[in-house]
């Protein structure tokens, strides 16, 4: 009955305030069949650490020295256009109910990777900027994506520790490092053993993920791959 209810309000809302293409305006989804088209996919051949595109290599010169904590990173679009609309529509303009759609387009660049893990765990905002926007867009795209792929959401471990500038505003991959370096911590070991998913909308540096997959090893995680929606290229 409960799931009845749910569908029919869903309907209900739908035909009160009809979904638009975030990119176009056609009423129907947030990114219509048309946009979804323009979204450009991060396919093979890419860097086994930061999952860059490559035309030739198995790993980036950007990554040739960096002593990373985290196991790799996968991202399934290129930050541009449509996605770079859809992000920032979540994240600015707080449009949540996109974010079922974004995990879904997510999950065909999982699958292709076979990126391994038993949990998922979105990248945690610092409580300050969780106040400040209400949500955390990463928190929602993984209970989606756990949804689409039956994986487990944990958001009790992984904790941000210090407020930092947004990730954007920096200048280079050396400043965003330094920005999050030892910005979160876990509060408890239940993630030991287990391979974890840090989810994230969008991946510039891997500064970040790095520094989450740091905190979350420390803390006795067997492995930690980064997955976002999109990411700079």
């Amino acid at each position: 009955m409960l799931p009845r209810l749910i569908n029919l309000a869903g309907s209900a809302f739908d035909f009160l305030f009809p979904r638009k293409c975030v990119w176009c305006g056609r009423e129907g989804a947030f990114i219509c069949l048309s946009c979804k088209d323009e979204l450009s996919p991060i396919t093979s051949p890419v860097c086994s650490r930061c999952g860059r595109p490559l035309l030739k290599g198995s790993i980036c010169a950007s990554c040739v020295t960096w002593e990373a904590q985290i196991n790799g990173i996968r991202s399934a679009f290129r930050f541009e256009g449509v996605a770079r609309e859809a992000v920032h529509q979540l994240k600015y303009s707080n449009l949540r109910a996109i974010a079922p759609e974004l995990a879904e387009l997510m999950v065909p660049c999982y699958h292709e990777y076979a990126v391994p893990g038993d949990v998922l765990v979105p990248v945690p905002l610092h409580p300050k900027r969780t106040k400040e926007r209400g949500y955390n867009q990463s928190a929602l795209i993984a209970r989606e994506f756990g949804r689409f792929t039956g994986l487990a959401v944990n958001e009790d471990c992984l904790a941000r520790q210090r407020y930092t500038s947004p990730q954007a505003r920096t200048l280079n991959a050396a400043e965003r490092q330094s920005n999050v370096s030892g910005a979160f911590v876990c509060r408890n070991r239940n993630l030991q053993g287990r391979r974890v998913i840090l989810v994230d909308d969008v991946a510039t540096s891997g500064a970040t993920l790095n520094a989450g997959a740091a905190a979350l090893k420390d803390a006795g995680a067997l492995s930690v791959w980064g997955l976002t929606f999109a990411r700079e290229v």
